[in-house]
């Protein structure tokens, strides 16, 4: 089993920053893939970005240049750092590890002036 703490959200203007936090128990972060989804209303939720065991990482094109997956393996977490925010950035994030889907319980991010 694998316990997942999203930490981070909030309310920002448009070019602005925030780093999202996902605090994992039960297994060991570098052990896993670690992924940032995310859900706007009446939309599907779409995978952000993906961080490999070995260390590799996927974006999303819409979030390429922008946004940074990363983790801490003293802090066993996983990290999204999101600049240059924009409107359509607004959902709920939510963090992912895998094998075994676990999800954690989404935080809010709303980008607006």
């Amino acid at each position: 089993q694998v316990q997942l703490v999203e930490s981070g959200g909030g309310s920002v203007q448009p070019g602005g920053s925030l780093r999202l936090s996902c605090a994992a128990s039960g297994r060991i972060v570098r052990s896993l893939v670690m992924g940032w989804y995310r859900q706007a209303p009446g939309e599907q939720r779409e995978l952000v970005a993906r961080l490999t065991s070995a260390g590799n990482t996927y974006y999303a094109d819409s979030v390429k240049g922008r946004f940074t997956i990363s983790r801490d393996n003293a802090k066993n977490t996983v990290y999204l750092h999101m600049n240059s925010l924009e409107p359509e950035d607004t959902a709920v994030y939510y963090c992912r590890a895998d094998p075994g889907t676990y999800w954690g319980q989404g935080t809010q991010v709303t980008v607006s002036s």
